[in-house]
């Protein structure tokens, strides 16, 4: 006579890398867009179960054998699965976004950071900085991330964060008190230059709205949670960074420098002012579509920016 095994199968434990995978796996076989500060469902799996644990940014890989709780594993299969059914993009699912290796808080009243630019903040814009400068503008700075990691790259440095959304503004503000950096960064509204009252800078960083009206048409689902404002800059994605170069050179100290991302909208630039010698920079992971100018060279073309 056969003996029936009355024992119950034990459950293997569910562990950190066995949610990590069930992620991975479960954002491939949806196809999901990764585009927001990550680039494969690994890492987009990664980001949200450590916002569920509260683990920093270089968590140490020891933690994959972790157990976790009940809660814990319905906590992150939730963010997953708004992930996939929402397509709503990771920061905005968390609430925070980093950049230079900072915390910001997004929401999607302003665009999730993830500008090259970062790598310059780093640098110290070098060498286009010859001196640390003394007062920098974030023109368009959405949640003040970059305007804000200057502050910290240049610690005696004065700086403005102005954007024309206010709805922008009062992420940035809130940024500001949490970095505890109100003394030295405020926020002003300003559509361009307008509401700036005629100060000059030693740099001027600006991530404005490049995107042009054929790739915004056809952005993933991910990009419809972002302010439009934001993105969308004309036909050719142009329209903003051309009133830029007219008056920026009126903004800038004698030796000030200019650094604007245009994205994939470069090519148009250099199309529409082939004349004038835009400094495309590299950087270490490869992306592209941003340029530096002087203000002197911004004199010397003046007329044809006008």
């Amino acid at each position: 006579m056969t003996e029936i095994n009355t024992t119950p199968d034990i459950l293997a434990p569910v562990t950190v890398a066995t949610m990590l995978e069930q992620g991975q796996q479960q954002f491939e076989r949806a196809q999901i867009y990764f585009g927001h500060g990550t680039t494969s469902a690994w890492d987009e799996a990664v980001y949200l179960l450590s916002y569920v644990l509260d683990l920093p940014p270089d968590a140490d890989r020891s933690l994959l054998s972790e157990e976790l709780t009940d809660q814990q594993q319905a906590d992150i299969q939730a963010l997953y699965q708004r992930r996939v059914d929402e397509r709503i993009p990771a920061p905005y699912l968390t609430g925070t976004a980093w950049f230079c290796g900072l915390p910001f808080a997004v929401d999607e009243r302003v665009i999730i950071p993830r500008s090259p630019v970062a790598e310059l903040v780093y640098n110290g814009f070098a060498p286009w900085c010859e001196a640390a400068p003394a007062r920098v503008l974030d023109l368009c700075t959405g949640s003040g991330c970059i305007g804000i990691a200057c502050a910290y790259a240049f610690e005696h440095a004065q700086v403005v964060l102005s954007d024309i959304s206010t709805d922008a503004l009062a992420v940035a503000t809130i940024n500001i008190e949490q970095h505890q950096v109100g003394n030295r960064v405020r926020a002003l509204q300003s559509d361009l230059f307008d509401g700036l009252g005629g100060q000059c800078f030693d740099l001027i960083v600006s991530n404005p709205p490049y995107v042009d009206a054929a790739d915004l048409a056809e952005m993933p689902d991910e990009y419809q949670h972002e302010p439009e404002l934001a993105l969308a800059s004309g036909f050719d994605g142009l329209d903003f960074t051309r009133r830029l170069l007219r008056e920026a050179e009126q903004y800038l100290t004698e030796e000030g420098v200019l650094v604007v991302e245009v994205g994939n909208s470069w090519v148009a630039l250099e199309q529409a002012f082939p004349q004038v010698p835009f400094i495309w920079l590299e950087f270490s992971e490869g992306d592209a579509g941003v340029f530096v100018l002087t203000r002197n060279q911004l004199l010397e073309h003046r007329e044809s920016f006008a």
